[in-house]
């Protein structure tokens, strides 16, 4: 089934990195959820007329959602790449595609810009700064094109392949 992981190192290394960062977060709020939420506190009343009575716990959720994002997209992105490397596309094809399904884990680092933002920058601006639109689109582009390659090949290039095997 996957006897080379070469051609897929690189993304199974990006969604591995998206899980642990995930995990981490997970024990960071475990360890020290007091002193995440203290870190939310105190930049809302810092800057309070960015903010209305929500802040805080939404501004906290971003935080739950980098988390949730990194644990999910990472293992969605982790069995992709592994699909994408039991096929019989191309070095290169496996190599790009899986590439491109590892930088879209990384998605999960737009709710962690927003979570870090928020505090100074009020919601919307946290969720408008460039830094997480272009999280947001890098990550979403790069996961769609992964799976996308994939998704062409399963439905065009295996009976291409199988035509060409049968002509040698």
């Amino acid at each position: 089934m996957l006897n080379d992981i070469a051609p897929v190192r690189v993304g199974l290394i990006l969604s591995m990195l998206t899980l642990l960062f995930g995990i981490g977060m997970g024990i960071n709020f475990g360890v020290n959820e007091d002193g995440v939420k203290g870190y939310v506190k105190e930049g809302v009343a810092a800057h309070a007329q960015l903010h209305d009575a929500k802040s805080e716990s939404k501004i906290w959720r971003y935080a739950q959602r980098a988390h949730f994002h990194a644990t999910g997209v990472g293992a969605f992105a982790l069995a992709m790449i592994l699909v994408v490397g039991s096929t019989s596309m191309s070095r290169r094809w496996k190599a790009i595609s899986s590439t491109l399904v590892g930088i879209g884990s990384f998605y999960s680092l737009a709710w962690l810009s927003m979570f870090l933002l928020a505090p100074a920058l009020g919601r919307n601006g946290a969720h408008h700064a460039l830094i997480t639109e272009v999280i947001t689109k890098v990550t979403v582009g790069s996961m769609l094109a992964g799976i996308g390659i994939l998704f062409l090949f399963l439905l065009f290039g295996e009976g291409r392949n199988r035509r060409d095997a049968a002509a040698v």
